[in-house]
């Protein structure tokens, strides 16, 4: 084999082995593409700690409840993910079974929780408390909040979505 024929097969080696390593890491066991930008990819929730690790700007795009959480803390949602080559964000207050259809749905409670991450979505269970919103996107299919839902400007509540869950009290931009 010539010198030249040889490089060329090193290097297209290469290149195959290094998109391998890349779809590796950009898929979930479950087959979803899990594409974030930064920090884990999901964090499932076992206490305070690891729900304010999750949503910190170092956290994951999407965390996962598997019970109800109650802090005193104020909560701040922040950092820029993505998914599936979008920014997003998701408190999944839910479970699922194989067909994604919801099992159980759970309630985090908290004086007020903060969304400064684009396309959030409080999807699947209950937040109680109030909500103010920063970043546009923001949305809650199949989710409720008990109390108030505060925009920090008309923007960004044109480009919201609560169409799809429940606000108990009022929705404004304050």
């Amino acid at each position: 084999m010539n010198l030249k024929k040889f490089l060329m097969l090193v290097l297209v080696l290469g290149l195959l082995t290094a998109c391998a390593i890349d779809e590796d890491e950009n898929t979930s066991g479950n087959g979803d593409n899990n594409d974030a930008v930064s920090g884990a990819t999901q964090v499932v929730v076992e206490d305070e700690a690891s729900m304010l690790e999750g949503i910190s700007e170092d956290g994951a795009w999407i965390i996962i409840f598997e019970g109800d959480l109650t802090t005193d803390e104020e909560l701040v949602l922040e950092g820029d993910f993505t998914h599936r080559d979008e920014p997003a964000r998701k408190l999944a207050l839910y479970t699922q079974d194989d067909d994604r259809v919801i099992i159980d749905q759970f309630t985090l409670t908290a004086p007020q929780l903060t969304i400064a991450s684009e396309n959030t979505r409080l999807q699947g269970g209950t937040f109680v408390g109030d909500v103010y919103v920063e970043a546009e996107g923001f949305s809650i299919p199949d989710g409720t909040i008990d109390g108030n839902v505060y925009f920090a400007s008309e923007e960004v509540q044109e480009a919201a979505d609560l169409d799809g869950g429940t606000v108990t009290g009022t929705v404004e931009v304050q």
